[in-house]
């Protein structure tokens, strides 16, 4: 993992944008409740930085969705260092579907939208499921869950990219689910940052998944494929 080159962007080559990222981020986040990492440097590192980590597994030009997007990780930095990208983000609490709108506008970003709904349901939309080239997700369930949420979005001989920490157990744990909704582990990219483990589980979508999934009702959570 080459960090340094993901650090000249955020530092030097996009630094304006990351800049009026970071000021929006800490201008709304008492307002939004959208992160407890409050200090610069901390925010460069932990989410503009480990967001861009995943760049190099989204091919040129894909549609990617974004599941549970929160305070817009990793697909802010990602759309500002890859501008070719095109991005859904799904988010459950309009609240912070009113903040993604709001960076969106204030960073001037094309090729992006935000919608309020909740993952499961979007699944079910004959518009968005199965209809992108790359499911993302940050920070939002264990692997098994993750994978019911995102599979459905993910056309066959696409990618689901799950941002993870130390992630071994969990990927153990999922290979039912995985396997199940239709993915195949890719390849499992682990690195260090600030000290913490960081892992990129890429899965390959190889065929359909079945209509059932996901079940809803909290169901993904509550009794997850194992």
């Amino acid at each position: 993992m080459n960090l340094d080159f993901y650090r000249d962007k955020i530092l030097n080559e996009k630094k304006d944008a990351f800049e009026l990222l970071c000021s929006t981020l800490s201008e709304y986040n008492k307002m939004f409740n959208l992160t407890a990492i409050t200090q610069k440097e901390d925010i460069f590192n932990k989410h503009f930085l480990d967001s861009c980590t995943g760049e190099s597994f989204f091919p040129v030009g894909a549609k990617v969705v974004e599941i549970g997007s929160g305070g817009g990780f990793p697909s802010l930095p990602l759309k500002i260092i890859r501008d070719d990208l095109d991005f859904t983000l799904i988010e459950s609490t309009q609240k912070k579907c009113k903040y993604l709108d709001i960076c969106v506008d204030k960073l001037a970003l094309k090729g992006i939208k935000v919608l309020n709904i909740r993952a499961e349901d979007g699944a079910k939309d004959k518009n968005l499921r199965e209809k992108f080239d790359c499911c993302v997700a940050r920070a939002v369930a264990r692997m098994n869950t993750l994978s019911e949420y995102c599979l459905p979005y993910v056309r066959v001989g696409g990618r689901f990219i799950a941002y993870k920490g130390d992630a071994d157990e969990e990927l153990k744990e999922a290979a039912k689910a995985i396997k199940v909704l239709g993915g195949e582990t890719e390849c499992v990219e682990k690195f260090t940052l600030c000290g913490e483990k960081r892992t990129i589980i890429v899965v390959r979508k190889v065929s359909p998944t079945p209509l059932k999934y996901p079940r809803g009702l909290g169901k993904e959570r509550k009794d997850p494929i194992i």
